[in-house]
């Protein structure tokens, strides 16, 4: 069963898609920015804006009841590779945070965001299986 995925805690979205839709066994979410959901400001550098987009992220995947540490693939785009170090610098520090296992990455450069931002993740979460 296909549930779709609202929360306030992550920014809403600003076109014809969905926060995220939860499959059940998993969840995918549509690609977040770094908009701060409660005030609507960007921060300026990429390792806050990388943070915020983890952090919105986060407020999807646990509103469909997953955790960071069910984050089994991720899709970065930035405006710029060269900021690619500090990127996964703070990139690394979240998941590290959560004492969550890395992701499957991919990361890709972009001509351009939306809100002229310089990056934007989606993921994929998948519920834990018991045996």
């Amino acid at each position: 069963m296909t549930k779709i995925i609202v929360t306030k805690n992550a920014p809403s979205a600003i076109g014809p898609y969905v926060q995220g839709v939860d499959f059940g066994c998993m969840t995918i979410t549509s690609g977040q920015i770094p908009v701060n959901p409660q005030t609507g400001i960007v921060p300026d550098s990429i390792s806050a804006q990388t943070r915020q987009s983890l952090e919105n992220v986060k407020a999807i995947i646990s509103e469909a009841g997953l955790k960071v540490s069910d984050i089994v693939k991720t899709t970065v785009f930035v405006t710029d590779l060269n900021q690619f170090s500090e990127m996964n610098s703070t990139y690394e520090s979240f998941f590290n945070e959560y004492n969550a296992v890395f992701p499957a990455r991919s990361c890709v450069e972009v001509a351009r965001l939306p809100k002229d931002v310089k990056i934007e993740i989606e993921v994929i979460a998948v519920r834990s299986r018991t045996a």
